[in-house]
C-alpha cells in the first residue's frame, strides 16, 4: 500500500491510465476483428472501406503507446496483405 501523498496519487493515475488503455485496446481489437470477418465473408467493399479506418486507429494507438509501434506496423502489414489477397 502506498504511504506518501505522491505515491497515492501515482496509484490513482496508474489506475485511470490502465482503464483508458483497456478501452482503447478493446476498441482496436474490435476493429481488427470486424475487418478480418469482412475478409472472411468475402465482402470486398466493406473490407476496402474498413482498412484505412483500422490502419488509422492502429497508428493512433501506437502514438498513444497503447501498443508498440512495431506491433502496429506488423498488424497493418498483415491486414493490408489480407485485404489485397481477397
Amino acid at each position: 500500500m502506498a504511504h506518501s501523498k505522491s505515491a497515492k496519487k501515482r496509484v490513482r493515475q496508474n489506475e485511470e491510465q490502465r482503464l483508458r488503455n483497456r478501452h482503447h485496446r478493446s476498441r482496436l481489437r474490435t476493429a481488427i476483428k470486424q475487418l478480418r470477418a469482412a475478409v472472411a465473408a468475402g465482402d470486398k467493399d466493406t473490407s476496402q472501406e474498413q482498412l484505412p479506418r483500422t490502419i488509422a486507429l492502429l497508428d493512433r494507438m501506437a502514438g498513444r503507446r497503447v501498443i508498440h509501434r512495431n506491433a502496429a506496423a506488423r498488424t497493418k502489414s498483415r491486414l493490408s496483405r489480407l485485404v489485397a489477397k481477397n
